[in-house]
């Protein structure tokens, strides 16, 4: 199967989109920002070239100005809030996470309230009260709290759970964390990709991209590369700021 071969379901899936009068609908989620680096030059370069916006979940007790500085030249990027330290407090043999109930609860949610009010205080209008929990976990009990403490949107990975507030989750991973920890492959993506535009035709999600800048390989890159360009330039795509979904209070009360 040639590389054009790979695409060319999603290319279909997205004309018989644009047929029924519907419109396929993404949004980028790029996990891990803490400083300017190359691989952080190269998410922006890209998304940049192809007007996609992407939503930087940044690490609050890891970053400062530099990451500021570096983002006025990127209009096309927004912050959200990585936990606090992206520190692992779970027993050894268990899941890690930081937002768990392995501490107490008003630990917790000091460290949150505190990632807030500092990447705020940093990136001001550029920062949306949106928390992306380390390793895309967060205990149950903790959610409740998310809006007294500043939030208005939870983001984690997989279907979204009923909520106070809105939950926008990612649910396309390009990379393969339990195996390779390299990119996945491009054409298992890109069947996970059309099921999830199914998936929101039927009234579903949109899709949702989750990306590691840091940790990306080269086939990884060339995999957004082709995605923006079969979806970024398409008349039957739409790549959405994640300011929109959180004003549709996208996935709240599912």
């Amino acid at each position: 199967m040639t590389y054009a071969q790979i695409w060319q379901p999603l290319v279909e899936e997205l004309a018989c989109l644009q047929r029924a009068g519907s419109k396929a609908e993404f949004w980028l989620r790029d996990d891990d920002a803490v400083d300017p680096t190359p691989a952080l030059d190269r998410l922006l370069d890209l998304t940049g070239e192809f007007a996609v916006p992407v939503t930087l979940a940044v690490i609050p007790a890891l970053t400062d100005e530099k990451l500021v500085v570096r983002l006025h030249e990127a209009p096309h990027a927004t912050v959200a809030i990585h936990g606090w330290a992206h520190r692992n407090h779970a027993p050894e043999g268990h899941k890690k996470q930081e937002l768990g109930a392995h501490r107490p609860r008003e630990a917790v949610l000091d460290d949150l309230a505190r990632g807030l009010s500092h990447v705020t205080g940093l990136h001001g209008a550029r920062a949306v009260p949106m928390l992306v929990p380390p390793w895309n976990r967060i205990d149950a009990g903790f959610v409740s709290d998310l809006v007294s403490a500043g939030f208005e949107a939870l983001s984690v990975y997989g279907p979204p759970k009923q909520a106070s507030l809105a939950v926008i989750n990612s649910n396309v991973d390009i990379m393969d964390w339990h195996g390779t920890r390299r990119c996945r492959d491009h054409g298992l993506l890109v069947q996970d990709i059309i099921a999830q535009l199914q998936h929101a035709f039927d009234g579903g999600e949109p899709v949702g991209l989750l990306t590691h800048h840091l940790v990306h390989d080269e086939s990884a890159w060339l995999f957004l590369e082709r995605l923006f360009a079969v979806t970024a330039r398409n008349e039957a795509c739409v790549w959405l700021p994640i300011k929109t979904l959180i004003g549709r209070g996208a996935g709240k009360g599912k």
